[in-house]
């Protein structure tokens, strides 16, 4: 119900100039802030240029710019880029690429993900059964996996690892044999599915999986990159290496775009005309946008910033969990953290998670829930977030706990 005029910084403002505390950046989004100044300006200073150059008849400059700043951050061997409008559109794109190189056809995903709404994405989404609900049958050819959620199976992480691992192995034998899967597809940290990061040990077997079996790991990175984690990427935390890594949100600082990006030898393999679309590349305000992103990142340090600003705000998050019982866990990278809610016998409460939200907007702090049991609040600041900022919404959110939930002294 918020009608949202103006943004700065962390900050949004209605008509009336009430300000709202904003730690839903967009969903993840505005990693730079409400209208970064540098921004705003490189915007300004492309629409007196050229607004739209269509890749297949020209090559706009600014594309050719984005193309260059995006190579000096991913992994070597990583220096191909296909640019589209959306995380759903890249999702497509990055399955469609796994399985022209491959020439195989299945696609194998976690429990909990979401990669978008159109029809291939949505079938590949399994964070919540509202995305799916009506639109059945969705296209084929998709595993689902479990995901190395350690406290959902309430074991420790490395027994939840060896259980997704043979789980995994059972998958290659039973659904989807390595020599008729294109591509593993796996967030780094589960968005919409609850926060959760992936164990680097899991993710590191992944890539062993890949590389035993010439499959694709495909790394999605829409949500968790750009600095969000504490890194550039959130496979950077575990030291892995991607075939092919989706983009968006946070690459464009509130303009759409997304993209996908893959060694030449991968790219190679699209036949020239087998995909493509009317925007991806030319929509060269979106590019612009894209590489002052970039440069404020990078300038500003707000990866450095994120990891800095999530262990604070962790903390403070640990210290209110150690009084309210009802925040079962605490969890994150960087600022992509999350509080997961459970009643009195230790099973999701999507009740206390929602009316502990509802207070927080009421007293203007903004945030998300998520997970399959929507009973998760998700901490997503802008990375350009002060300490006093999050001191600010955590005096907000422990008044919504005393006075939604229980307390312990």
């Amino acid at each position: 119900d918020v009608h949202a005029v103006r943004g700065e910084g962390v900050r949004m403002y209605d008509a009336a100039g009430t300000a709202y505390l904003d730690f839903t950046a967009g969903i993840g989004v505005l990693n730079t802030g409400h209208c970064h100044p540098r921004v705003v300006q490189a915007i300004k200073d492309q629409a007196d240029q050229l607004l739209f150059g269509q890749i297949n008849c020209v090559v706009p400059a600014k594309t050719v710019e984005l193309t260059e700043k995006l190579a000096e951050i991913m992994p070597a061997g990583i220096d191909r880029f296909y640019f589209a409008n959306g995380g759903a559109e890249a999702t497509e794109a990055a399955v469609k690429l796994a399985k022209a190189a491959t020439g195989r056809q299945n696609t194998i995903v976690f429990q909990g993900s979401f990669h978008g709404r159109t029809h291939l994405a949505m079938a590949m989404t399994t964070s919540k059964t509202v995305y799916r609900t009506g639109y059945h049958p969705l296209p084929a050819g998709i595993a689902v996996a479990p995901f190395p959620h350690a406290f959902h199976f309430g074991w420790d992480e490395d027994t939840t690892v060896d259980f997704c691992i043979k789980q995994f192995e059972l998958l290659l034998k039973s659904r989807s044999a390595p020599e008729e899967t294109a591509a593993i597809v796996i967030e780094p940290v589960l968005g919409e599915g609850g926060y959760v990061p992936a164990p680097a040990r899991f993710l590191r077997y992944l890539r062993d999986v890949c590389d035993r079996y010439g499959i694709c790991l495909v790394l999605d990175e829409v949500q968790s990159g750009f600095g969000r984690t504490g890194r550039m990427f959130a496979f950077e935390h575990a030291g892995v290496r991607p075939d092919i890594v989706i983009m968006a949100k946070g690459l464009g600082s509130g303009l759409p775009i997304s993209a996908i990006a893959a060694s030449a030898a991968l790219m190679d393999a699209w036949r020239p005309g087998t995909h493509g679309g009317t925007y991806g590349g030319g929509a060269v305000i979106s590019a612009a946008a894209a590489c002052a992103t970039l440069d404020v990142l990078r300038d500003e340090h707000l990866p450095e910033r994120a990891a800095h600003m999530g262990a604070y705000l962790q903390a403070g998050l640990r210290a209110l969990q150690a009084r309210h019982s009802e925040i079962g866990d605490v969890r994150g990278l960087g600022l992509m953290t999350a509080t997961e809610f459970v009643d009195e016998a230790g099973e999701p409460s999507m009740a206390i998670a929602k009316s502990v939200q509802k207070a927080c907007i009421a007293n203007r702090l903004l945030l998300l829930t998520c997970s399959s049991f929507n009973n998760v609040i998700r901490w997503i600041p802008p990375l350009v977030v002060e300490e006093s900022d999050i001191d600010e919404a955590l005096g907000v959110f422990e008044a919504a706990l005393c006075a939604s939930g229980p307390v312990v002294n």
